[in-house]
């Protein structure tokens, strides 16, 4: 019997398998079909059918396609607007406004009366309309912030609109008004003022800061634009102007070469909690890749700052000739003349050299302004002591370019040629003075002078050497 029934499953599973081994068996009915195999068959058409009804589906069920609303949507009503404010919702800088309270939680427990802060604190900045104000715009009393603003006058503090005061304010009086408890603000880079309330009413104390007074060095490579290449090399737009205008005393900043480097030194205050305020320059210096280099040291000459080039102070005089002011021709020689405005014969104490407007003037040789300002009928005039009674002098400038006191050296820029006082046109009438006396500059020849006190050349290089030692280590 378990004989019989073996051979049965064995012809049963034969009958079943026998069909695929032959390739006569029909696949079993599907939906899911391989849409990469047997392209455009039956069996591949019903697949692309039943994709398509399940896209045609989806479609139908989808929440559909429609243009988005244009413009920007409406703004809440106010009392909405009101609510995110009270609860911060709003932005930070709208937020609160309202002064709405948010709903109260289930362990919200109400009290008959909020207490009052006994001490408020709180930063304000003064204002245009000055301390006082400022202080009882935040709620101070009024007697109290004319006091506080009266003190500091007092102590001759200058408190600029802006400043930060940071402001302790007591127990709210009948008024409405809090008394001041304290008052801090800084008044200068070095000192802070701080008024407080005391056993005698409110009183002024001064609260010195530690300053740092050491000058700031700044160096970099010219590259395409001095002036950007100071900016970034961090030097404000200040100081780069003024570094400007100290290399224009010698030199024409406009041909300075993308290789030079430049070199500046300027006083600065840094105090100790990290302000800090750049003051004026001190050195300012070139390195060239042609042409001498540039060791200005700021020197104070009756008052007002003069630049002198230590990089050629210790340069000897030598038996020279005097260079000609301006490059132009000759135009009038000296000796007895007809004026050309007067119309009578006088004597032409120099040389007039017919130059264009606006023509550069450079120094004839090293020496002292002693002049630079109107002189009447010369007009705008320049004149230079070179030593040894030795001056010369350069008249109908149309602008100056050094003032009197400054120290220059032969073929400094020291103005352009112009037209003012007694003239028919532009030009520089030229001289040059022995112990204040015309001779005639085509036969003047000497030994210069030097352009500066031997002592004050000395103090000059050794301020030079410690300026060149800021940024350096010891």
């Amino acid at each position: 019997m378990r004989e019989a029934w073996i051979q049965r499953q064995f012809a049963q599973a034969a009958a079943i398998d026998a069909p695929a081994v032959f390739g006569c068996a029909r696949p079993p009915f599907t939906l899911i079909v391989n849409l990469g195999e047997d392209l455009f068959s039956k069996r591949w058409w019903r697949g692309a059918v039943t994709l398509a009804a399940l896209v045609l589906w989806a479609l139908m069920l989808g929440p559909g396609i429609a243009p988005l609303p244009v413009g920007a949507p409406p703004e809440p009503v106010r009392a909405i607007q009101q609510q995110w404010e009270a609860i911060g919702v709003a932005s930070p800088a709208d937020g609160s406004r309202s002064g709405l309270r948010m709903a109260a939680g289930p362990l919200v427990e109400p009290i008959a009366l909020a207490p009052e802060r006994a001490f408020i604190e709180q930063f304000a900045n003064v204002g245009r309309d000055g301390l006082a104000r400022s202080l009882m715009r935040v709620g101070a009393a009024t007697g109290d912030a004319i006091q506080v603003e009266r003190l500091m006058r007092a102590d001759g503090a200058r408190i600029a609109p802006g400043t930060i005061a940071a402001i302790t304010l007591g127990r709210k009086s009948g008024a409405g008004l809090r008394p001041i408890e304290r008052v801090v603000l800084r008044a200068a880079l070095d000192m802070r003022l701080a008024v407080s309330r005391g056993d005698g009413g409110l009183l002024l104390s001064r609260l010195p800061i530690a300053v740092d007074r050491r000058p700031v060095r700044i160096r970099g490579q010219a590259g395409d634009g001095l002036y950007w290449a100071l900016r970034a090399a961090g030097a404000s737009s200040q100081s780069a102007a003024a570094y400007l205008k100290a290399l224009a005393t010698q030199i024409d900043v406009g041909e300075i070469a993308p290789d030079d480097r430049f070199d500046l030194i300027l006083s600065n205050r840094r105090s100790a909690d990290g302000e800090s305020r750049a003051g004026p320059l001190l050195y300012a210096g070139l390195d060239r890749s042609s042409g001498g280099n540039l060791q200005l040291v700021a020197w104070n000459v009756g008052g007002k700052t003069s630049w002198i080039n230590a990089a050629t102070a210790d340069l000897a005089p030598a038996a020279n000739a005097m260079i000609w002011p301006v490059n132009a021709r000759i135009t009038s020689g000296f000796g007895r003349r007809v004026h050309p405005i007067l119309r009578f014969a006088r004597m032409h104490s120099g040389l007039d050299f017919g130059a264009s407007w606006g023509t550069p003037i450079h120094a004839a040789a090293d020496g002292q302004v002693t002049r630079a300002g109107w002189a009447g009928g010369y007009g705008r005039q320049v004149r230079i002591a070179h030593g040894g009674g030795m001056a010369t002098s350069y008249s109908h400038m149309s602008r100056m370019a050094v003032e009197p006191g400054a120290y220059v050296r032969q073929g400094q820029l020291i103005g352009y040629v112009g037209s003012s006082g007694l003239s028919t046109g532009p030009h520089l009438h030229y001289e040059v003075l022995q112990d204040g006396r015309a001779v005639n500059p085509m036969s003047v020849r000497f030994a210069a002078a030097p352009a500066a006190d031997p002592a004050i050349m000395d103090a000059v290089k050794a301020r030079l050497k410690a300026l060149l030692r800021v940024g350096t280590k010891a």
